[in-house]
């Protein structure tokens, strides 16, 4: 297979497998979406799903969560890890964003990337589940598999995020990014797969012998 071809065949087969994308992380408002995936980072969406709702219930909003103790933030975040950094995060982003933006999440990477532990990836999810804008964020289990597919030789997200917008049609990025996600948990993972077992990379490496070591973001 060529490239194009593999490409052509990865979104055939993950529109059949997972027609339906829901967001894996539960949030109510855009700011909720911000926290809640600044809390993913290390940590699974399950763990953050069991988290976020007690810190939710205390506050929703960037004023009343500013107002919260540090120390309040981190007992109910601290089995995300990072816990330390993670609430002294979201206290200084809600007093920003309460400041500067009347409360309200910016719809910009720029801006969202000035936010403190906010980096492009986590500005992608934000901008593509929280404002529906095309982006393609990609983080180390989704450049594993697009190395594993033969979609990127990338040596960082970052190239991998370039590669990837360039082989697929921009109305399709969001719904890709999540499809993505849900194939590596469900078939492709770091120790299920090892690039000859899955589906997927049976189909685009049929004579794939070894396993296939990507390289790391």
């Amino acid at each position: 297979m060529l490239k194009k071809e593999r490409a052509a065949y990865v979104m055939k087969k993950l529109n059949e497998v997972f027609p339906q994308t829901p967001i894996p992380l539960f949030h109510s408002n855009k700011f909720e979406l911000l926290i809640a995936v600044l809390l993913s980072a290390q940590c699974t969406d399950e763990r953050v799903n069991k988290v976020s709702p007690k810190l939710f219930s205390l506050a929703n909003n960037p004023k009343e969560m500013s107002k919260i103790p540090v120390e309040t933030i981190y007992s109910l975040i601290k089995t995300c890890g990072l816990g330390p950094k993670k609430s002294k995060n979201i206290v200084s982003i809600s007093k920003i964003l309460t400041e500067k933006y009347d409360g309200k999440v910016p719809a910009s990477y720029s801006e969202l990337e000035k936010l403190p532990g906010i980096g492009h990836k986590t500005a992608g999810v934000v901008m593509s589940q929280g404002f529906g804008h095309p982006a393609f964020p990609v983080d180390t289990h989704i450049h594993r598999l697009a190395q594993r597919w033969g979609l990127s030789k990338g040596k960082n997200v970052s190239q991998t995020e370039k590669d990837l917008k360039n082989l697929f049609p921009k109305s399709q990025w969001n719904k890709l990014h999540l499809q993505i996600i849900f194939y590596g948990r469900a078939f492709c993972s770091a120790r299920g797969c090892d690039g000859r077992k899955c589906e997927i990379c049976v189909t685009c490496f049929p004579k794939r012998i070894k396993p296939f070591i990507a390289n790391k973001a």
